[in-house]
């Protein structure tokens, strides 16, 4: 229980949600973590207010891309300066369950996995979770993987000594960097894992779901056919499948 959990946030614009998503980090109970913020060429307060926290806190630190790079870039700094045993990510306005490390860390020790995530429930914009909980399979594979894109960022913890830095690198992708990566990391190794339980919370914009919702469409499409290469077969089989999942987990 005393291994380095390195966790990763990339920033753009974040100032509203900032400093209740590092909050949820600096109270977990599990506390060997360092924090690694990417800000992606903020024109806000993010940078004076993640500051102001550094100041107070040692195990985080602020690394500043030059120019407006993406997410992916952001991401894969953060890879690259990560120095645990295990890498989370965690998204700039999502928050996380105090314990959530600590259920992770004994679940990926105890059967030595490679790849973990967990389920998560949504959230408004205020942070008031409404319900609308994923719950999550208990392995799942890469083909499985391509049906159901239950694997939320937010959630996921990968052992970096069952993985290299470069398994877990993204795809620079406009959108979708994150699923592409998880297809790539289960094209190496036969299963992630799923903790069934709420310990991530994703937040999300009422006035934006409609237009989230046909973003999502066209971003795994676009993954099946220019990142996967998959044909015009296998895409729509798979995005059958996808769609389904998807209606499904709203319900």
């Amino acid at each position: 229980m005393d291994e380095l959990v390195s966790i990763i946030i990339p920033v753009h614009n974040a100032e509203k949600y900032i400093s209740e998503t590092i909050d949820s980090v600096v109270n977990q109970t599990y506390q060997n973590w360092e924090l690694i913020l990417v800000d992606d060429c903020s024109t806000d307060k993010s940078i004076k207010i993640i500051n102001n926290i550094i100041k107070k806190n040692k195990k985080i630190k602020l690394i500043k891309l030059k120019k407006n790079s993406g997410a992916a870039v952001a991401r894969n700094t953060g890879i690259d300066e990560a120095k645990g045993k295990y890498i989370c990510f965690l998204d700039a306005d999502d928050i996380w369950d105090k314990e959530k490390i600590e259920k992770q860390i004994k679940f990926i020790t105890k059967n030595n996995y490679a790849f973990i995530f967990t389920g998560y429930e949504f959230m408004s914009e205020d942070g008031i979770p409404n319900g609308k909980k994923v719950f999550v399979p208990l392995k799942i594979k890469y083909s499985e993987a391509l049906k159901n894109t239950t694997i939320w960022t937010s959630t996921v913890m990968f052992n970096m000594q069952k993985l290299s830095k470069n398994d877990i690198y993204m795809p620079n992708v406009k959108r979708g960097q994150d699923t592409a990566t998880w297809w790539k990391v289960l094209k190496k190794i036969d299963y992630a894992y799923g903790i069934n339980e709420i310990l991530a919370y994703y937040r999300r914009s009422s006035n934006t779901l409609s237009s989230n919702k046909l973003k999502a469409l066209k971003r795994t499409w676009n993954l099946y056919r220019n990142v996967e290469h998959l044909g015009i077969f296998a895409s729509t089989y798979n995005f059958i499948f996808y769609c389904f999942n998807a209606i499904r987990r709203r319900i």
